[in-house]
């Protein structure tokens, strides 16, 4: 089995059993809402523990069990640009701000990068008379190149 045929099958069970991520995160534990859902979407690694209870949760067989604790390989868009208009806003923001946090965050920080690796996320709905916004915070440790 493949990871890509094992979040299929994660999804078919979600699915079919009704649940919904909150639910899911609740009854593996252990970590944030974005870390479980990105691993048991492909994109990260579950802890032994984590994914005991995920294969109860969704009926895996042991070698797929296995599976949500390897290193995964990371990187689910099937193509660039992204053609799912929710990612593709993500694409969108970095064409269009790009230039501009990568300008405003050197001018503060000096010549690095923010990390992907050591960073934090969360999402949150904001109430809004005129339609609900979604607020994103990313928080990245900035890691600066070295000078040789």
């Amino acid at each position: 089995m493949t990871r890509d045929e094992l979040t299929r099958k994660i999804l078919a069970t979600k699915r079919a059993k009704g649940l919904t991520w909150k639910t899911i995160v609740a009854e593996i534990g252990g970590g944030s809402a974005i870390y479980l859902t990105a691993a048991l979407l492909g994109q990260m690694k579950l802890r032994p523990e984590q994914a005991t209870r995920a294969a109860q949760l969704f009926g895996l067989e042991a070698e797929e069990q296995s599976l949500l604790q390897e290193i995964p390989y990371r990187g689910s868009l099937p193509s660039a640009p992204p053609t799912d208009p929710l990612i593709y806003r993500f694409y969108e923001l970095v064409q269009v701000y790009g230039t501009t946090w990568k300008e405003l965050i050197q001018e503060e920080f000096g010549d690095g990068i923010m990390s992907a690796i050591d960073f934090d996320m969360s999402i949150e709905r904001q109430p809004d008379p005129k339609g609900d916004r979604v607020k994103l915070t990313l928080s990245g440790k900035f890691l600066p190149y070295k000078e040789y």
